[in-house]
């Protein structure tokens, strides 16, 4: 699944804030520090970076197998 655009419960804007986020999670920094600087304060908006899980990825492993 793709990212939200807005948070679930204040609705604010995070979608734009994703690819950063996963950028800089792969780089090994502190996602606490990541989404501290991307200005995020409210538990909300930082459980919807923390808890997502990019089923996107998964599925195109699957179906490129189907095509062959």
């Amino acid at each position: 699944m793709i990212i939200p655009i807005r948070c679930f419960t204040c609705g604010k804007l995070i979608g734009d804030k994703w690819e950063e986020f996963t950028l800089r999670i792969q780089n090994g920094e502190n996602p606490a520090k990541i989404l501290d600087d991307l200005g995020f304060t409210r538990i909300c908006c930082r459980r919807m970076f923390l808890s997502h899980v990019n089923l996107l990825e998964q599925f195109s492993v699957h179906t490129s197998r189907l095509r062959r």
